[in-house]
């Protein structure tokens, strides 16, 4: 596991989300990369998750830099707990906060219920689920300490109707639907 960072700084006056800190799950290609270039563009700093692809991380924050942002790269486990905490802990020390989390790591394994085995369930409820509970666990305290935060689960409509060959898949992102309506309660009560 390891951390690579570097930074940037060039804070405009007027960014709407200058001196605050992002961190995004799978933050370094599709989804979360463009999250990641909209938070910066706003002027926060980007702390961009990613699983194993280490150079194209390291392509992504290079690309970032570029663009006169402040960001760092963050490896780990997105299913793991530990990972979870860890990844957290580092970008609150590098930071000194964490105001924003974008839980966006998701992954497919699409098969019809009767060829899914134990493992393809539990993998996809493991990132798409479980990674998005670690991660808000771990940064919730640090938001509430601060009075301020924003966690943020990217789902989907599947999560909504289903779909054929994506009952993993389905019920991973219909839980964060659940997920993200408990927290906001119990986030709110903490305030």
């Amino acid at each position: 596991m390891s951390t690579t960072t570097e930074t940037k700084t060039t804070t405009t006056t007027g960014e709407k989300l200058a001196g605050r800190v992002a961190l995004v799950t799978g933050g370094n290609r599709g989804i979360g990369a463009a999250i990641c270039r909209s938070l910066a563009s706003q002027g926060a700093a980007v702390a961009a998750g990613y699983s194993s692809n280490k150079e194209g991380a390291e392509a992504f924050l290079e690309d970032l830099l570029k663009s006169g942002a402040e960001g760092s790269i963050h490896q780990g486990n997105i299913g793991s707990a530990e990972d979870c905490r860890r990844v957290v802990g580092e970008v609150v020390e590098r930071y000194g906060q964490l105001d924003i989390l974008v839980n966006n790591a998701g992954i497919t394994i699409d098969k019809p219920v009767l060829k899914m085995d134990d493992e393809d369930w539990n993998k996809v409820l493991a990132v798409n689920l479980s990674g998005a509970f670690f991660m808000s666990k771990a940064v919730l305290p640090n938001m509430v300490e601060r009075d301020y935060g924003r966690i943020v689960n990217i789902s989907s409509i599947i999560g909504q109707r289903g779909n054929i060959g994506q009952a993993n898949y389905a019920a991973s992102k219909s839980g964060l639907f659940g997920l993200t309506m408990t927290m906001a309660r119990e986030a709110a009560k903490q305030c």
